[in-house]
């Protein structure tokens, strides 16, 4: 909502203010202002002055010579403008003036001819294009006859005056009309406001006789008043409506749609005028639409409608989507002479429903969507008929012919002042209640500490005792409300150990190359059951639809956080962005129930996603592709430092690579899972080779004991030895490495793998598996015979378990 101060005086005393002391006064209350804008860059020396007489330039086709009455002197200007004539008053920027932009302006010559000054258009005078009316946009502006020559222009135009632009929320649907902003501005500065009284001539016919009025939908439509207004002579507004409505962001267009658009911003209740002549009927009827019914709009649009949608008709045929725009059929032109005036209240929901189907987003349906002032609507009527009168030397039909069904009773709240103190930690007296209520123009009855208020219709969001709360607590002053400092104030925060350690764990996944991602905790129905870990899918969970889902892309709650992790790696690979390894920590969503009747469970994950190479030293010559034993580290790094012993064993997915992944085990449970994604995944987002995994953080930080360990540095050297055992394909090397090491005990202090051969000089069904077993005693060295004896006995343990023999 753009709030004119200039048009503000004239219902409240804001006096000179700054429009910047006012506008805090309004935030600190509770309405955010969120910039002050004026109408044009302040200039200088610019007067009205009269043509007295325009001539065609002696050496020029496109130039003329003016004699300029400014009040003071008469000048000889040049102008270029092709609407510049004799007997206008025009803007006259003087020899010396300052025009926006520091546009100086100075005696010269044009042709050889001496111009001393300038006439000026809007737009020179700072005013933006897209606000100039039409009539002028291509050259001079003129003004009426009963400005006085020599006067600035400044006011006249009103071109000094400072622009608010409220951040309304949804509740404050009030603050949508000049006068709502009047009634919020004076409850602020404790002012009274200046209200218009309308009070038009009214003729002798009655309108009742030229119009009836029907609603078949008083559901939808409980008010509907039809005004009928007869010789109307259709010109350019006055010059202070243009002003105001161009200080609203509204461009002028001719008197009778600019004063319906001036009361919409006064009043906040939307009007509408068609051309009486072009209804071809004497009855208005408002109903809902058929299905396949058509209307060709204003803006020369044809709208197919459905039963959803309310239409005002002649009677037979639709004239008006109701509370969104008129038709073309019935439009005011420059040709119309009588007028059928529109004042009704349309219930937020059908206008709602007619905004969505068409996309047709006004002025006036956004008021009819938040809500208008029931007491407002037939009285916003009346001041249209009022200024048509004045300003368009209309003729009133008496009566208005009205269809009217509208509640208008005021709602009533109570308010203690015990509990009112309570909440707001004050000690407010009855008196200062009393003073709120006063400055808000609430009308209330006291019994002792009790106020019953009768909240007025304007204002639709206050219902209950919290909201009046909020009134009397923004009012009297947010800062005025005493405050305390929390317990503990001296010392400094901290994080909880849950905190830290995930802290922890993104330091690590980040020193290990990962960068750290977040998205959408949406996903779409392609993806919703894509790469979900094994414990997820065997619990039987499934995925939660949403009831009202903002696109097709965000429709389901996941189950995991892969599939957009896949997507952020296909959006940089698409910006040649080829080596990329990200990691996640948020939330999956879990229910059991194909209908929810609870909360679903939420659980921490941690995901990633790594593809393209993982080292790449262009200089060297050496390349590293990430791979399955990358991502193994990087997770084998994680377990170590939280302390874990985890498993791995081969395990087969649906949407994971045959043979190329792993599920993860800690403590004989299923945590997740890790390796390359398969192909066809892989080719649905054009990715090339893919690494993921998958974890419960939730399970590993509930498993997690924070126990301080501390191991001595051994005094005495290793001893390192290598040996291969040929065994059967379908043996895993770590069966093998456990064996190891529980033999080994306790000379044996670690055991890894450095080759896996397979191939000629081997069974077929055979592979070679290579083992470095490190040897270390932690109060002696190693003789050659204790530790020849362990290796015998590794061998000899190997041998029997798993019938295997040592490659040679």
């Amino acid at each position: 909502m753009f709030v004119s101060l200039n048009w503000l005086k004239n219902y409240v005393d804001i006096k000179d203010m700054d429009p910047k002391v006012l506008a805090e006064k309004i935030t600190k209350t509770g309405i955010e202002v969120d910039g002050i804008e004026y109408v044009a860059e302040k200039s200088e020396n610019v007067v009205v002055g009269y043509v007295e007489s325009c001539e065609k330039h002696p050496n020029a086709d496109k130039l003329h010579l003016c004699q300029v009455d400014v009040g003071d002197e008469t000048l000889q200007i040049i102008c270029g403008a092709p609407n510049v004539a004799q007997g206008q008053k025009v803007a006259v920027a003087k020899p010396g003036a300052v025009l926006p932009g520091n546009f100086k302006i100075k005696k010269a010559k044009l042709r050889g001819v001496e111009s001393n000054g300038m006439i000026c258009s809007l737009k020179e005078l700072g005013i933006e294009e897209k606000y100039v009316p039409k009539d002028t946009a291509d050259g001079i502006y003129v003004f009426p006859e009963d400005v006085t020559v020599g006067e600035p222009v400044e006011s006249l135009l009103n071109l000094n005056d400072a622009i608010l632009e409220f951040d309304l929320t949804p509740n404050r649907a009030d603050c949508l009309s000049m006068l709502g902003v009047a009634y919020e501005v004076a409850a602020i500065l404790d002012q009274p406001v200046q209200l218009p009284n309308p009070a038009p001539t009214m003729a002798e016919e009655a309108a009742q006789d030229f119009i009836s009025v029907r609603v078949e939908a008083p559901e939808d439509n409980p008010y509907y008043g039809a005004f009928i207004i007869r010789d109307v002579t259709i010109k350019p507004s006055p010059l202070w409506m243009s002003n105001y409505l161009i200080a609203a962001g509204i461009r002028p267009i001719n008197n009778v749609v600019d004063i319906t658009n001036y009361v919409l911003l006064e009043y906040g209740q939307p009007l509408h005028a068609f051309d009486y002549d072009k209804l071809n009927s004497d009855q208005i009827t408002v109903r809902r639409a058929k299905d396949k019914e058509v209307l060709v709009t204003l803006d020369e649009q044809e709208r197919i409608l459905s039963h959803d949608h309310l239409v005002i008709t002649n009677g037979t045929e639709p004239i008006a989507l109701a509370g969104v725009m008129g038709g073309l059929s019935t439009e005011v032109t420059d040709s119309t002479k009588n007028v059928l005036l529109e004042a009704a209240y349309f219930t937020g929901d059908v206008v709602t429903n007619a905004v969505k189907a068409t996309g047709l987003r006004s002025e006036s349906s956004t008021r009819f969507t938040k809500g208008v002032d029931p007491d407002r609507v037939k009285e916003a009527g009346i001041r249209a008929c009022e200024l048509l009168e004045k300003y368009a030397g209309a003729t009133i039909l008496s009566g208005i012919v009205e269809f009217d069904q509208l509640d208008r009773s005021e709602k009533q709240v109570e308010m203690d002042m015990h509990e009112m103190n309570r909440r707001l930690g004050t000690n407010l007296q009855t008196d200062d209640v009393k003073d709120v209520l006063k400055r808000l123009k609430f009308n209330y009855e006291q019994k002792n500490s009790m106020f019953i208020v009768y909240v007025p219709t304007r204002r639709g969001d206050i219902a209950i005792f919290e909201d009046m709360l909020e009134e009397v607590a923004r009012i009297y002053g947010y800062d005025n409300l005493p405050y305390t400092l929390p317990d503990g104030v001296g010392q400094a925060g901290g994080l909880t150990e849950r905190q830290q350690l995930i802290r922890n764990i993104k330091k690590l996944l980040e020193g290990a190359g990962l960068m750290e991602s977040r998205t959408y905790s949406l996903i779409s129905e392609e993806t919703k059951d894509q790469l979900i870990s094994p414990e997820v899918s065997e619990a039987n969970y499934m995925p939660i639809q949403l009831a009202l889902p903002m696109s097709e892309d965000h429709k389901y709650l996941r189950l995991s956080l892969l599939p957009e992790i896949l997507r952020v790696l296909a959006y940089n690979k698409a910006r040649n962005q080829l080596d990329l390894g990200y990691y996640e920590i948020g939330k999956t969503f879990l229910t059991q129930e194909s209908v929810l009747t609870k909360q679903p469970d939420e659980r921490l994950r941690l995901a990633g996603a790594l593809t393209g190479n993982w080292l790449h030293h262009p200089w060297q010559q050496e390349k590293k592709q990430v791979d399955f034993y990358v991502v193994k580290g990087i997770l084998e790094r994680l377990f170590d430092y939280l302390g874990f012993s985890v498993e791995y064993k081969p395990f087969k997915h649906k949407d994971m690579h045959p043979g190329r992944t792993a599920s993860l085990h800690l403590q004989g449970k299923t945590i997740g899972f890790l390796g390359q994604v398969h192909p066809r995944i892989q080719n649905q987002w054009d990715l090339k080779e893919t690494y993921v995994f998958d974890i419960n953080l939730e399970g590993l930080l509930a498993a997690y004991k924070p126990v301080t360990s501390y191991q001595e540095v051994p005094k005495y050297p290793s001893i390192g030895r290598d040996i291969a055992f040929v065994i059967d394909q379908s043996i895993l090397a770590d069966d093998i490495k456990k064996v190891i090491e529980e033999v080994g005990k306790p000379l044996v202090k670690d055991v890894s793998v450095f080759d896996v051969y397979e191939g000629e000089n081997l069974e077929v069904g055979k592979k070679s598996v290579a083992y470095h077993i490190v040897y270390q005693h932690p109060e002696k060295t190693l003789t050659d015979d204790e530790i020849q004896a362990s290796y015998d006995h590794i061998i000899d343990a190997v041998k029997e378990k798993y019938q295997a023999y040592i490659r040679s």
